[in-house]
C-alpha cells in the first residue's frame, strides 16, 4: 500500500511540474495580447490632412505626423487656452 501511495506521489509530482510550466506561458501569453489590445484599443490619433483640416482616427494615418492621444481622459480638470 505504501509503494502505490508513493508511486502516486511520484505521478502526481511529474504531472504537476510538467504542466505548470506551460500554463504558465500560455496565461503569459494570452496576458500580453489582451495588454496589447487594449493599448491598441485604448488610442486614438490627430492629425491634420493636407487642406489642413484636423483629423482624430484610430488608426495613425501613412506619412504623416500624428499625435496618439488616449480614449480615456485623465484625473482632474485640465484648462488650455491654446486649443485649435
Amino acid at each position: 500500500m505504501a509503494l502505490l501511495a508513493a508511486l502516486l506521489s511520484v505521478a502526481a509530482w511529474w504531472w504537476y511540474t510538467a504542466e505548470m510550466p506551460r500554463r504558465e506561458r500560455e496565461r503569459a501569453a494570452a496576458a500580453e495580447a489582451a495588454m496589447a489590445e487594449a493599448e491598441r484599443a485604448g488610442s486614438l490619433y490627430r492629425w491634420r490632412d493636407a487642406e489642413g483640416r484636423l483629423q482624430v482616427t484610430d488608426e495613425p494615418p501613412k506619412g504623416r505626423p500624428s499625435e496618439r492621444i488616449s480614449r480615456e481622459p485623465r484625473d482632474g480638470l485640465e484648462v488650455d487656452g491654446t486649443r485649435e
